[in-house]
């Protein structure tokens, strides 16, 4: 017997979970974008010759570099959040907090990356 919920999607979409389920929602995409890059390379690598040079034309764009670098760092960062609170259940109480520190560790980050990306890609 099949889970029914009766949820339509503009409900869905107001939902308000806020960090918590952001990050969750994120973590998913991360992990997505990943699987996405390795398959990328592994059919770069079948295919060889034109359709090989096409491929790496795709991840070798500096859009998809943003996308990819975004995807595993804020993948990484997740991950090793959800591991502190896992590993030390007393600090789930500080969850939101943890998010917090988790976004001020990955913005800088990732906005340092993505300056040097582009700078790279407009030939600086």
């Amino acid at each position: 017997m099949g889970l029914k919920r009766n949820v339509s999607l503009a409900t869905a979409l107001r939902y308000k979970g806020q960090g918590p389920m952001l990050t969750f929602v994120l973590h998913r995409i991360g992990g997505l974008g990943m699987a996405i890059f390795v398959t990328t390379h592994i059919l770069a690598s079948f295919l060889g010759g034109e359709g090989g040079k096409l491929v790496n034309a795709i991840y070798e764009n500096w859009a998809f570099q943003i996308f990819i670098f975004f995807c595993a760092l804020f993948h990484a960062i997740n991950g090793l959040r959800i591991t502190i609170l896992d590993l030390w259940p007393k600090l789930l109480d500080h969850s939101r907090e943890a998010i917090w520190l988790e976004w001020a560790v990955f913005i800088p980050i990732y906005g340092l990356a993505v300056f040097v990306i582009i700078r790279t890609a407009m030939g600086g």
